[in-house]
């Protein structure tokens, strides 16, 4: 891996069926994230989605700014921020006021913009998101590192523009850039020297371009001068893990049929899953989700850094095929015995284990010695009268009288 810690998260859409209460949902988003807090996570994605009823944060900002005042550590992404949606000056000034306000717990995801139907609403023609998205972005990157800027779009404009305050991260926020399959988003966080959000990493098309993609972004920085981290290379996937595999699956049963609907009927990014064979089957055959126990987990990660090369961070696609309870029982076993594996938590633990094992023979026998020593000048003071005959026996200074 890149380093010797790689960190964990969550990229929360969210994806809610439409029989729940949304004001209830959006509270237990909150309340998840308090949880990983807790938990030891290291950072969670917010989505922005205006459109189809399942992915119901409209704006992350304020989504980060509540979760901030209610968690201690975790860092907060913008999972992702719509380009095309904003004008680049306001957009790069609330990221600045969200990074004061957080102490430097903010970051900023840029994309497209996922949902044809949230840009359909606004006017935007699909054909231009990612034309937009790279030059919103080319905008913003300076705004955020202090540039002054003047630029003229045919769909913004930008004056002298410049943040009033200095950044509290300094020289700026992290910004990452979202990437499917396709190069877009490679080519960008090259051009600019950002992390790389590998969305769909465990779909077939997106774990067959993780090295390319990534070949991609380390060519695109070398073209502009510019350098990418492995450390700020994030890969996204689903997973819902439980004590047993049995566990796991009878847990999905609950919520994972309203999930493969909204992907199969309603988003725009449908997954390739054989309708005339078990979900849950066709999930795990295609390598794109875990459903099953924390080996089950540590397999699947394994198999991305073989894949990828290396890579700075895990984030789970957030969703709700569970039970509350058992979600949040899922995120607790990826705590306890998921991360640890990556992150070389036991190594210390593990190797004083070991020695203390080892050398277990000459510690007792120093520990025997060093009992009977005492015993010994305790009798030679005071008597055996009033010591056991049973230690007397264990440290060879007498056998009890015969019966």
């Amino acid at each position: 891996m890149s380093g010797s810690r790689l960190r964990f998260g969550a990229f929360i859409a969210p994806f809610h069926p439409l029989h729940e209460n949304p004001t209830l949902a959006l509270e237990r988003d909150l309340e998840l994230v308090q949880w990983m807090d807790r938990l030891g996570y290291d950072e969670a994605w917010i989505g922005e989605h205006h459109s189809a009823g399942y992915e119901l944060i409209a704006s992350p900002e304020l989504f980060i700014a509540t979760a901030a005042e209610r968690t201690r550590h975790i860092r907060l992404g913008t999972g992702v921020s719509s380009l095309p949606y904003h004008h680049p000056l306001m957009l790069a000034d609330r990221m600045n006021q969200l990074d004061h306000i957080t102490r430097g717990r903010v970051m900023l995801g840029a994309g497209p913009g996922a949902l044809p139907s949230d840009a359909f609403m606004m006017g935007i023609p699909v054909a231009t998101q990612r034309d937009r998205m790279d030059e919103a972005l080319d905008c913003i990157v300076r705004l955020v590192r202090g540039e002054t800027v003047t630029h003229k779009s045919d769909w913004f404009e930008l004056r002298e523009a410049r943040l009033q305050m200095s950044p509290y991260s300094r020289p700026s926020i992290e910004m990452a850039v979202a990437s499917q399959v396709s190069p877009t988003g490679a080519t960008a966080a090259g051009r600019h020297g950002l992390g790389l959000l590998s969305i769909g990493a465990t779909s077939a098309g997106g774990f067959n371009a993780l090295a390319s993609n990534w070949a991609i972004a380390e060519q695109s920085a070398r073209e502009n001068g510019k350098t990418v981290d492995r450390a700020k290379w994030r890969l996204v996937g689903p997973m819902h893990i439980a004590e047993t595999r049995e566990q796991a699956r009878a847990d999905v049963a609950f919520g994972l049929k309203d999930w493969l609907y909204y992907f199969t009927e309603v988003a725009a990014l449908p997954l390739a899953v054989d309708g005339e064979s078990d979900p849950v089957d066709a999930l795990i055959a295609t390598g794109l989700a875990v459903v099953g126990t924390p080996d089950d987990a540590i397999a699947q990660i394994a198999r991305l850094e073989q894949q990828s090369g290396g890579f700075g961070a895990y984030l789970m696609l957030d969703h709700n095929w569970s039970e509350w309870d058992r979600k949040r029982k899922s995120y607790e076993l990826m705590a306890r015995y998921v991360f640890p594996r990556f992150q070389g938590s036991n190594d210390n633990r593990e190797a004083s284990l070991a020695w203390a094992r080892d050398n277990r023979p000459a510690f007792l026998g120093e520990q025997v010695a060093a009992v009977g020593a005492r015993v010994a000048r305790h009798i030679e003071a005071r008597g055996a009268g009033d010591i056991a005959p049973e230690i007397l026996e264990a440290m060879g200074l007498n056998k009890p009288a015969a019966g």
